[in-house]
């Protein structure tokens, strides 16, 4: 039968083997002088043998304590330094940082609050993951995630903070406007569609069988498509704004808009939170609520120019 051995108990018979003394055991241990004597009574009892020869001026291990201590000690020490050296181990954030985002929100704004946020914090390396399929942080290792959220998410796995509201609407090109006119209703079927994937034409308020002329999973590439005057399809309006104050997107039925919790940021709400996830948070919602999409679309133009 196997005897379930307790770290506390083990840790005590080390600290008097290697002091041959209960006080001084006790002091290493910052415990009292009884707490050392009841410990090692009772590790002897589960184990069913004599640890220790004790008298009343020393206290010296016996043959099974020695050879307790000879396969033990060494193992609890490096398990000590091993819990010791965790990532977080002290008041700093550290270790490795999973990011998921979307393609749009990671090259626009995370770059920058990226960068920051690993000049704040030298011990802590990120990993970033640029999707827009509905990850499972959980199963698949990430400790944040930002998504576009049309309704309020149910999972009470997760904890949700809103980042910024977001409105799509319906846009063309001028050049595809003028060769296949204006849509007369949402989802005209006379008309070619840029649909964005993983997101369905319910979740953006368009009829169910609306079929796509082009579909992708890029929203940037969606942007460029229909600038290109491949047809009709929603974006988010920061992302349009530039294309439409140059005139290369025109607003298709003004009326129409998506509206939902826009981006928010996700993360495990169960045990205690990382503290290297808490201060992405917090930087990320700063940066979020300081300065709007728009101009962070900006900067990144500006850059990739």
């Amino acid at each position: 039968m196997t005897v379930p051995l307790d770290l506390g108990l083990l840790s005590i018979f080390v600290a008097v083997a290697e002091t041959a003394s209960f006080s001084a055991a006790a002091q290493r241990l910052g415990v009292s002088k009884g707490t050392v004597s009841r410990g090692l009574a009772r590790l002897e009892a589960q184990l069913g043998v004599e640890l220790l020869h004790r008298t009343t001026r020393r206290v010296a291990l016996s043959t099974a304590g020695n050879a307790l201590y000879q396969r033990t000690a060494g193992h609890l020490a490096t398990l000590r330094q091993a819990v010791g050296s965790l990532p977080e181990g002290n008041d700093e954030p550290a270790g490795e940082l999973r990011v998921a985002a979307p393609a749009d929100f990671g090259v626009t704004v995370l770059p920058q609050v990226v960068a920051r946020f690993v000049e704040r914090y030298p011990d802590v390396h990120v990993d970033l993951t640029l999707t827009h399929r509905s990850i499972d942080l959980v199963a698949e290792g990430f400790d944040v995630a930002v998504r576009v959220a049309l309704h309020r998410l149910e999972d009470s796995s997760l904890t949700m903070r809103r980042l910024s509201r977001v409105e799509g609407h319906l846009y063309a090109a001028p050049s595809y406007l003028a060769r296949r006119g204006m849509p007369r209703s949402v989802g005209d079927a006379g008309h070619d569609w840029v649909l964005f994937r993983p997101v369905t034409p319910r979740q953006l308020g368009l009829p169910d069988n609306l079929r796509a002329r082009v579909l992708c999973d890029d929203v940037f590439f969606a942007r460029a498509a229909l600038r290109a005057g491949a047809g009709v399809g929603v974006l988010p309006s920061y992302l349009a704004e530039p294309l439409l104050a140059s005139g290369e997107l025109e607003r298709v039925l003004p009326t129409f808009r998506v509206r939902g919790e826009g981006y928010v940021l996700l993360y495990p709400s169960s045990g205690q939170v990382p503290r290297k996830v808490l201060a992405f948070r917090d930087l990320l919602v700063e940066a979020v609520r300081a300065r709007p999409l728009a101009p962070w679309l900006a900067a990144a133009d500006a850059d990739a120019a």
